[in-house]
């Protein structure tokens, strides 16, 4: 009996323990007391450099340490109007797409940042460049910070640039007639002139040249337009005239075999092309129609708070600590190919060393980063997406096709305003 006893005993402690671990480390936040919940989309290689980030932090012994949780981009944004509108489980800090901030704030789900910056004041406009900062500024109000600007510019084979468009490179900027003449050289020899990447960026980088937006005012698409309409006839002329890649061959794949003099994509990529063998290559901006009005297609991960009527000020403050330590510690985000937007990294000379760097260390190549910020930004590249390569390779009329996209928008946004 006497044992008997002292097993029941010792199994109620143990579940009377377990009910105070519960009841003390938990919140309707979805992180303990003394925890910040960060969610962010960082699932690849570069969510290590963004743990590495974290882990220096929690080791300054903050009273709030950070619990990095990294989830895949389409599941965090379908879990983010679940947790906010059900009040638990709710993230304290998130990493959100530039492009998504203006309809959280239409749909009041983010708190404003307006209250806080006061006891910070190096979280300001004047230590972030001004396409990641300018982002999070909206109706006066601060609704985001912005850890980086992420461009999609344009690679280039180093060799097969000297050979086939030696003078190219003269005023740093490579035009698409400069490709043309390249490519007519050096299909001769089986070398494709222009892979034919992700064709949402680079339509939209050509479509900006050409002085077309996806919205006039903030609220009504504007994609099927004159303008529209020349750029895909560009991407087009580049494929029918064998430029460009041919449907269904992989440009990076001939970019990295050195059968590709050049190869627009995103500076994220640039880790990926060191592992190729023999590789010799150079990074520009994108291409453009003319170098007197440069666009660079470029997005931003912003640091946001959903709201949360259970977050305390304590907790709060420590979130912002953690932003102040990201902006004056932000090179491992750069080793993951991406440009900070702290300039504070600009004193670092490793980061000046970085291939990328070059957009930020020129205040007038930052005025060339065009993020598109427009609130339904989501509903126009879902059409782009379906739009341009099938345009492009022939497979689509591109009038037809551009009507039947913006039509397919605009009933998106009426069925999303109703």
């Amino acid at each position: 009996m006497k044992k008997k006893a002292v097993l029941m005993f010792t199994i109620l402690f143990v579940f009377a323990m377990a009910l105070s671990g519960c009841s003390g480390s938990s919140s309707s936040s979805g992180s303990s007391k003394n925890e910040i919940l960060f969610w962010n989309p960082f699932t690849g290689p570069d969510g290590e450099n963004m743990k590495q980030i974290v882990d220096e932090y929690n080791k300054t012994n903050p009273e709030f340490k950070v619990k990095n949780l990294s989830i895949t981009e389409g599941d965090m944004y379908t879990k983010i109007p679940t947790v906010v509108n059900s009040g638990k489980g709710i993230p304290d800090l998130t990493i959100v797409h530039a492009e998504r901030i203006k309809q959280f704030v239409d749909n009041d789900m983010l708190t404003p940042y307006d209250d806080l910056l006061g006891d910070y004041p190096e979280i300001k406009a004047e230590n972030y460049v001004p396409a990641g900062w300018n982002i999070g500024d909206i109706n006066g109000s601060r609704y985001s910070v912005p850890l980086d600007v992420h461009s999609f510019v344009m690679y280039y084979n180093k060799e097969l640039l000297e050979k086939y468009a030696p003078n190219a490179l003269d005023d740093n900027v490579i035009t698409f007639d400069e490709i043309r003449e390249a490519g007519e050289l050096s299909k001769k020899d089986g070398i494709t002139g222009f892979g034919l990447t992700w064709t949402r960026p680079i339509f939209l980088s050509i479509y900006n040249q050409l002085g077309g937006d996806i919205t006039s005012d903030g609220e009504t698409p504007t994609l099927n337009t004159p303008e529209a309409k020349e750029a895909l006839e560009l991407i087009k002329g580049l494929v029918d005239d064998k430029i460009a890649n041919k449907d269904g061959e992989d440009p990076g794949q001939l970019f990295q075999s050195g059968k590709a003099i050049f190869y627009p994509e995103g500076i994220w990529m640039q880790n990926g092309l060191n592992e190729a063998k023999n590789l010799n290559w150079g990074l520009t901006n994108f291409p453009q129609i003319s170098p007197d009005n440069i666009v660079n297609w470029t997005s931003s991960h912003q640091f946001v708070m959903f709201k949360d009527e259970n977050r305390s000020e304590e907790k709060t403050k420590g979130m912002m600590d953690f932003l102040d330590y990201v902006r004056q510690h932000s090179l491992p985000w750069a080793k993951a190919g991406q440009n900070p937007a702290a300039l504070e990294t600009l004193d670092d000379s490793e980061y000046k060393e970085m291939p990328q760097s070059f957009l930020i260390e020129d205040p007038e190549l930052q005025k060339t980063l065009k993020i598109f910020d427009y609130k339904y930004n989501g509903f126009v590249v879902e059409e782009i997406d379906k739009l341009v390569g099938d345009a492009a390779f022939g497979k689509l009329d591109i009038d037809e096709g551009l009507e039947k996209a913006q039509k397919a928008i605009e009933d998106k946004i009426a069925t999303n305003k109703k």
